[in-house]
């Protein structure tokens, strides 16, 4: 049972680590017996990702409003891809756009669990990953919240439109990339805390 719990304990909790810590000292001052240090949590890099994308978000929907709106589509690439400026009150890429105060309350809920989740941040890849669903969740949300038709409802700002794909923004982007790099680091098995299991 010693040998189990010494094998299955959680990083987090030294008591648990393993039960022969003397075995520490022969490694020319090492702390290779417990958990080895995770360094320093990287809630600072999560939040400089998130205001990064936050303020690129915001920076260009204003451009977008003030720019494009009303306007004539700008080419970029030919018709494969097009600045357009549109109001979208659904998720991500345009999807369900009867559900817009739930997506909000989403958005919201995203923005909380991440920052409870901070606190236990030692990895820089999850610190990356999550700065970018954040920048991105409180880009739309502070469209559904200040643009019309009203608080919570509001229609979000979309302008990039490749062919025959759904109208997105940069939140969107982030949000997506941000995902994709957490599968990525789940099926690698890289924990948040920086420790890496294998299934």
């Amino acid at each position: 049972m010693a040998e189990a719990e010494r094998i299955i304990g959680t990083p987090d909790s030294p008591e648990g680590a393993g039960a022969e810590p003397e075995q520490s000292s022969s490694t020319d001052g090492q702390e290779s017996a417990g958990p080895r240090p995770r360094g320093k949590r990287r809630i600072a890099v999560l939040f400089a990702v998130a205001a990064f994308a936050y303020a690129l978000d915001l920076i260009s929907k204003m451009i977008v409003v003030a720019k494009l709106e009303h306007h004539e589509p700008i080419e970029i690439i030919g018709d494969w891809l097009k600045f357009e400026a549109i109001r979208n009150a659904g998720a991500a890429f345009g999807f369900g756009e009867a559900f817009t105060v739930i997506f909000t309350v989403i958005a919201a809920a995203v923005i909380v669990v991440i920052a409870r989740l901070a606190r236990k941040l030692y990895s820089l890849p999850w610190a990356i990953a999550l700065g970018l669903l954040l920048g991105g969740a409180l880009g739309n949300l502070t469209d559904r919240i200040f643009r019309s038709p009203g608080v919570f409802e509001g229609a979000v700002v979309d302008f990039i439109a490749p062919k025959h794909f759904a109208v997105f923004n940069l939140a969107d982007s982030a949000i997506v990339c941000g995902g994709i790099l957490i599968v990525l680091l789940s099926f690698k098995g890289l924990d948040p805390d920086g420790t890496v299991h294998k299934d």
